[in-house]
């Protein structure tokens, strides 16, 4: 895997890896940026939101379980010091559908995070994840 990360101005930057889709990132004015952008450690907890979504989807949908939508939430604590990493990061998954089977769900939620989530399996090493769930018949 290889990205690229280019700088369009200040600290605004894009990256784009093997898919060829760019990715725009920037920071806060007091650092030379515009705040036009998504932050680098947004981008992190986001992929982590959508590398554990996708195992979980996918298993559910292995196990013939019809989802009527689905959300993730996450919401992380950093350090005070640098360099600021995730103290703790809560991960909540919201499943929308009629006769969702909650234990269809918690096993997603397991083998995504103990087998497949590569971005879980490093995190974990160094910060504490919780998650929890949450099934709604319909979409809010």
């Amino acid at each position: 895997m290889k990205v690229e990360i280019k700088q369009i101005d200040g600290i605004a930057l894009a990256g784009k890896g093997d898919t060829g889709h760019w990715v725009t990132m920037d920071g806060p004015a007091e650092f030379k940026g515009y705040s036009a952008a998504t932050r680098p450690m947004e981008l992190f907890l986001m992929g982590l939101g959508g590398c554990t979504s996708m195992d979980v989807i996918s298993i559910l949908q292995k196990k013939r379980v019809k989802l009527d939508h689905y959300e993730c939430h996450l919401e992380a604590e950093r350090a005070a010091q640098h360099p600021h990493v995730f103290k703790w990061i809560k991960i909540k998954f919201i499943f929308y559908g009629k006769d969702i089977p909650r234990e269809a769900c918690a096993r997603a939620i397991e083998l995504s995070e103990e087998i497949y989530c590569s971005a879980s399996a490093m995190l974990k090493k160094s910060v504490d994840i919780t998650t929890e769930y949450e099934i709604r018949e319909s979409r809010e």
